[in-house]
């Protein structure tokens, strides 16, 4: 009885080291008993079972080595160096097209940044000497649609300082 006890308080610990753990790209861990999906990267796999660490250190071991190393080097797989030397897929001509179009996009959205700052800062003092008029309580005349002259009454004063306060709310920032 006791023998089958400490049976099986022995293998608890063979059945949770046969679990993966790994991180997910939202930083969470995880764990499961099948291998993670082939999105997870390889750093992001903190623990293997057992049996997958002795199949991986295997497949290292039996794959070719690649010839003509120094002494000291350390053996490196062909599949690795081949990778690390393999040409590039990507036109240097096609990639310079490219960075100069996203630089001249750029170019063109700062510009037009800076006209809409300059349009604003125009208005804003605009808006802010209008204000100063309206406020000094002088008289105020506008031209009608039939070209008279016509004096501002106090509605019309009230309406053209709130439409004022509004321009400087929205452009003087």
């Amino acid at each position: 009885m006791i023998a089958a006890l400490v049976g099986a308080a022995l293998a608890l610990p063979v059945q949770a080291q046969t679990q993966w753990k790994w991180r997910d790209k939202t930083g969470r861990t995880q764990y499961s008993d099948l291998p993670p999906p082939s999105t997870v990267a390889e750093q992001d796999i903190l623990a293997r079972p057992a049996a997958a660490v002795k199949r991986a250190a295997a497949a290292a071991a039996s794959a070719p080595q690649v010839p003509f190393m120094a002494a000291s080097a350390a053996p490196i797989p062909v599949a690795a160096a081949s990778a690390a030397f393999a040409p590039k897929t990507v036109d240097p001509e096609l990639e310079a097209r490219r960075k100069k179009a996203e630089a001249d996009q750029a170019a063109k959205q700062k510009a037009e940044e800076t006209r809409i700052a300059s349009a604003k800062a125009e208005n804003c003092d605009r808006a802010k000497t209008h204000m100063r008029t309206l406020d000094s309580g002088v008289r105020i005349a506008r031209v009608n649609d039939k070209g008279e002259r016509e004096i501002l009454d106090d509605k019309q004063r009230a309406d053209e300082t709130r439409r004022t306060r509004e321009v400087i709310a929205a452009d003087c920032k």
